[in-house]
Formats: structure tokens, sequence, C-alpha cells
């Protein structure tokens, strides 16, 4: 269990460092230092230098500014290996210095430290790790933009024909050449820097920590609820597809993906907890 945990911690760690710190060398060094320490004082040292470098060819293998090359096969080898993990080792019947002193309970029962760092290190892979496992999917899939939006490019470069460029030309003189009557609306010239701003980075970690724990809490209603809440507020969107399908594909794929991460992780936590 306790590999598991620090497996995902890691990769979690990882994830987190490429995304919100600027300078990442010293980001991963940080995260490291204080990683191998809690594998010291947990005699779990050799566990998480295991986990450092699963870590590490986790960063090799999913890139965040390109697509894979891998695709999707290392988020399932994760899963084959984390899951083994789980079943095969329990919870250790010591925890090194800091088992000594640790005490958690929850309405669940108690709380061991191998078990502590397997939901720690859930939750750190459902913020960002799992988006990255999700845009790889999309990616695997060709999903990842609707087909409008890559036709509305090629249509664009279309070349012109010689009058329409004469036209435009002279235009464009005679643009140059005659005095602006009053000021640029500021409408047109600083365009909302916010109007093409995605929430998926946020919405999509929000829910999967959402699923988390309405799963772990048996709230299967309040769940059923909210996964079909998010279906209608899509709903609209989707309705204005078209023949192509793009944008529900990418809805139901990207969405399902992040479902199946959030509920795999879940069962996960349960299995560790009852074995």
């Amino acid at each position: 269990m306790i590999v598991a945990g620090f497996i995902l911690l890691a990769i979690g760690a990882a994830d987190l460092v490429r995304q919100f710190v600027p300078r990442r060398w010293i980001g991963y060094l940080a995260a490291a230092v204080v990683l191998l320490l809690l594998g010291s004082v947990s005699d779990a040292l050799l566990p998480m230098i295991a986990a450092l470098v699963s870590g590490a060819l986790w960063v090799w293998c999913m890139p965040d500014g390109r697509a894979s090359r891998a695709g999707f096969w290392p988020a399932v080898v994760l899963a084959l290996v984390v899951v083994g993990a789980v079943i095969s080792m329990g919870a250790r019947a010591q925890a090194g210095l800091i088992g000594e002193v640790w005490q958690l309970r929850s309405p669940f029962g108690e709380v061991t430290f191998d078990l502590a760092m397997l939901v720690l290190g859930v939750s750190a892979f459902l913020l960002e790790s799992a988006n990255l496992v999700v845009r790889a999917a999309l990616d695997g899939e060709h999903t990842w933009r609707p087909a409008e939006q890559i036709a509305e490019p090629a249509r664009a470069v279309e070349p012109a024909t010689v009058a329409d460029a004469a036209s435009d030309d002279a235009e464009a003189r005679q643009a140059l050449a005659e005095p602006t009557a009053g000021p640029i609306p500021v409408g047109e010239t600083a365009p909302d820097p916010r109007a093409g701003f995605q929430g998926g980075r946020l919405i999509g970690p929000l829910e999967r920590i959402l699923v988390l724990i309405l799963t772990l809490a048996a709230a299967y209603p309040i769940l059923a609820a909210m996964l079909a809440a998010k279906g209608i507020v899509r709903f609209p969107e989707i309705s204005r597809d078209g023949e192509t399908g793009a944008r529900a594909e990418y809805f139901l794929v990207g969405s399902l993906v992040s479902w199946v991460i959030a509920l795999g992780a879940a069962f996960l936590v349960w299995w560790a907890a009852h074995s």
C-alpha cells in the first residue's frame, strides 16, 4: 500500500511542479527532498526512491506541452502497478518514527499512516496528473478540437484572386492616407482577455475530488445528481454541434475518462481500507 501511495504522490507532485512552479528544477529538487525525508521517517526509503524514479519516468513519458508519443499506455501501466501494489501489499505493522506518534481517526475507523499516504497520493494525482491522462485520451481518439475549429483556418488560407489583392491593397493605402476621425473604441482595441478562458483545468480536478469524496461517503444520489447536472449545463453547447458530433464526442470522452479515473481512485482507497 505504501508503494502505491508514494508512487502516486511523486507523480502528482511532479505534475503540480510542472504546472505551477516557474523554475521547475527548483521545484523538482524541493519535492524530492521532502519526499525523501518523508520516506526516511516512515521507514520506507526504498519505496520512496522507487516512487521518485516512477515520477521521473512519468514526466518523460507524459509531456505537458505536446502530445505523448507513448499515448495512453503510461496511464495503463501506472494503473496496473498501483492496483497490484495495493492488492499484494497491505498496511505495514510498523511505520518507522512517524508511526510511533501517528494517530488519526475518521468516521469510518482508524486511518493508518500507509492509508493516509495512499489517500494523499490519490488526491495529488487527481489534481493535475489526471488532466494529462484525459488529454492523452482525447489526443488518442483525435477529439482534441471540434472539426469546425480545424476547418476555419483551412478556409482562411485560400488563395485570393489578383483583383481581390489589388482591391485590398488600394483600400489599405487609402486608409493610411486618411486621418482618423476620433479615438478608436476601447472594445475594438482591447478585447477582454477573459473571453477565451477555458476552465477545464480547474473544473476537472474539482469534479474528480468531489467524485472521490462522494463515492467514499456512499453519497450516490448526490453523485448522480452532480454528474447529471454537468450534462444539463453542457447540453446547449452540444445541441449546436450539427452533423459532426465533435463537441459531443469531446465531452463524452473527456468526462468518461475523468470519471473513470476518480471512481477507480475511490475504489482503490476503499479496497486498501477494507483489506
